[in-house]
């Protein structure tokens, strides 16, 4: 997995900042866009994720498990609470993903490096979800843990 595509952590205090420090404090996070295929960032990171105590539910209609789990179709088809959904998916589908998190009452949305979606953003605020955008959680994650 190549680390160039993602940006430098968040530095500066604001509430961009807050808002990743609270999520990074999430336990469940479901993927969405997680892939099977150990060369895909979504797999990586997502491994990484699992690595560091998180507990990972992959959500992708094409895979039935993604590293010895199983991977759930959609986020309403995943049981239990979810804390944060982390998005591997291209903008255009970041809305529904964003309806979809706040239906399913998760904390937070985190659409990964080189992901923007304004209407994901406004459906967030909306829903009341913490929201964060072309970040990579894992380098967020790394950066935190010094």
């Amino acid at each position: 997995m190549s680390f160039e595509q993602c940006p430098l952590p968040i530095r500066e205090p604001g509430a961009e900042a807050a808002a990743v420090d609270r999520m990074l404090k999430a336990r469940r996070v479901a993927i969405v866009g997680m892939s099977d295929d150990p060369d895909r960032p979504s797999h990586g990171i997502g491994g990484y994720l699992k690595s560091h105590g998180y507990e990972i539910v992959p959500v992708n209609p094409n895979h039935e498990s993604v590293m010895g789990l199983k991977c759930y179709p959609r986020l309403a088809d995943v049981p239990g609470k979810i804390d944060l959904v982390n998005v591997f998916r291209r903008p255009e589908f970041c809305a529904d993903v964003a309806r979809e998190a706040a239906a399913v009452g998760a904390k937070g949305l985190w659409l990964q490096a080189g992901i923007r979606s304004e209407e994901a953003r406004r459906i967030a605020a909306e829903g009341k979800l913490d929201y964060v955008q072309d970040r990579c959680i894992m380098v967020e994650h790394m950066h935190r843990r010094r």
